[in-house]
């Protein structure tokens, strides 16, 4: 299906066909710090290898700092394995969403998709929950060289994340919460359905615009929802079922159309099925 930009997520070498909105171009919803007394987990990206996992990686709310070399944009994604899979059927997995055409659904029961932001060149950082267990770490935006593996322990005592100003939650097919953001607000992004769904920040020009992007995207006109669009923010990438992350927000001001590029099982986006929701960045 024809998207505004392409890009992969990288379970070994298995291109999805997971689309963010006009690809790099957009801003990072993680550009402000969202530091805090948690306990940190580091990933450093260059776009030309898998990221390299450092910190600290035990259970409970993390502080997830991405340092980005080599590339413009970042997605750093992770994906924890369910308990019993072993790292070693991470390439099975990765071919059995690759035969069903790039659908992370297929990993239920397997995996999750637990954490997906973008992340600019530099520093930003985001904020999770982890549960102990098998991890993978990918960026998307990379040139899939293969995913970083590592582990997370039981913490005797596990990190509480703070509480957020404001909360956005994706469901089929649409999003609750929040209508409007503040900059320099933690927001948490969260999937409180039961399909995998992301949560993109569509900028547009006012809320007449809001309204004919909605329209075009709910007509599957990508193209003409394109050049509507002023910019974009990559606020959830992919998130599994109960996936959650917070974030401080540095969107510009403005109005946004929040979408979903998520696939159903007959080829629609999720936006054609009324996965949009108008909100405002003060």
């Amino acid at each position: 299906m024809k998207r505004f930009a392409s890009l992969a997520v990288a379970l070994g070498a298995m291109a999805t066909g997971i689309t963010f909105v006009l690809g790099a171009a957009g801003a990072s919803a993680s550009g402000a710090s969202a530091s805090s007394t948690l306990p940190t987990l580091t990933l450093a990206m260059n776009g030309k290898s898998p990221p390299v996992v450092g910190g600290s990686t035990v259970s409970g709310g993390v502080n997830v700092v991405s340092t980005v070399t080599g590339e413009a944009q970042a997605a750093p994604t992770l994906i924890r394995l369910d308990p019993g899979v072993p790292f070693s059927e991470v390439p099975t997995l990765a071919a059995m969403v690759k035969a069903h055409g790039g659908d992370l659904n297929y990993l239920d029961g397997y995996a999750s998709v637990v954490f997906s932001v973008g992340a600019n060149k530099g520093t930003s950082s985001a904020q999770t929950m982890l549960a102990p267990g098998n991890y993978v770490a990918i960026d998307e935006n990379g040139k899939h060289l293969g995913p970083a593996e590592f582990t997370v322990s039981q913490s005797p005592s596990p990190a509480t994340l703070p509480t957020p100003g404001a909360t956005i939650a994706s469901i089929e097919f649409g999003f609750n919460g929040a209508r409007t953001l503040h900059r320099g607000e933690l927001v948490r992004f969260e999937n409180d359905g039961y399909l995998v769904h992301m949560v993109v920040g569509i900028q547009v020009k006012n809320r007449a615009v809001a309204a004919a992007e909605t329209t075009a995207l709910r007509a599957g006109n990508d193209k003409l929802a394109m050049r509507l669009a002023s910019g974009t923010v990559n606020f959830a990438g992919p998130l599994s079922p109960g996936g959650m992350q917070q974030e401080v927000i540095s969107a510009k001001p403005g109005v946004y159309v929040l979408a979903c590029f998520m696939n159903t099982q007959d080829g629609r986006e999720h936006t054609q099925i009324g996965m949009e929701r108008t909100i405002t960045v003060r």
